[in-house]
């Protein structure tokens, strides 16, 4: 069965944007960067909620900047044919490789586990996110922590009120002191 992960950057204080909605300080340098092109491969569909997806948008059209590297045009290139699934109240039309979820997030995800396929079913954005948790959908958080406090904000965890076990199965610590945490959901 595919597994559901969920992956940001967080501060080191746990939040995926500040409390002024800015989220610069994630901005990936080199190492980062390769590290996330390497790990989009691993990924068979991405579920994505309207803010994630307007925000990634630029990556559907960005092979026609001038200005992009290799990496940065690597990215594009494994981005742009990658099935997303968008869950919006407001959006009545996404564009690229991507639809508007047509069920819940559960039934959406009953659905792609069900579904032939290869890659994991991966989740972008705190509040998708938090839906996923609290129906115990996720399983494994991948946390890439930055080293500066926000002070509050969007926060990466979920608030719930029961307790989730989890088991550290991977870390690195990249030049610029972000570090990487996955852990999966103990079950």
């Amino acid at each position: 069965m595919r597994s559901v992960t969920y992956s940001m950057g967080v501060s080191l204080d746990g939040y995926i944007v500040g409390p002024d909605g800015r989220f610069d300080w994630t901005a990936p340098d080199g190492e980062v960067f390769r590290f996330w092109i390497d790990d989009i491969r691993g990924v068979g569909v991405h579920l994505l909620g309207r803010r994630l997806y307007e925000t990634m948008l630029f990556w559907e059209a960005a092979d026609q900047e001038p200005a992009l590297d290799d990496a940065e045009r690597e990215w594009a290139a494994l981005w742009r044919p990658l099935p997303k699934v968008v869950f919006s109240t407001t959006l009545s039309a996404v564009r690229g490789n991507a639809r508007l979820a047509t069920g819940s997030l559960a039934q959406e995800i009953v659905r792609l586990r069900a579904e032939p396929g290869e890659g994991e079913i991966a989740i972008g954005g705190a509040t998708l996110a938090a839906e996923a948790a609290a129906m115990d959908l996720i399983d494994e958080y991948r946390a890439m922590a930055y080293p500066v406090l926000v002070g509050g904000g969007t926060p990466f965890f979920p608030r719930r009120d029961r307790r989730v076990d989890l088991e550290l199965v991977e870390t690195r610590t990249f030049g610029s002191g972000v570090v990487y945490l996955r852990h999966r959901v103990v079950r």
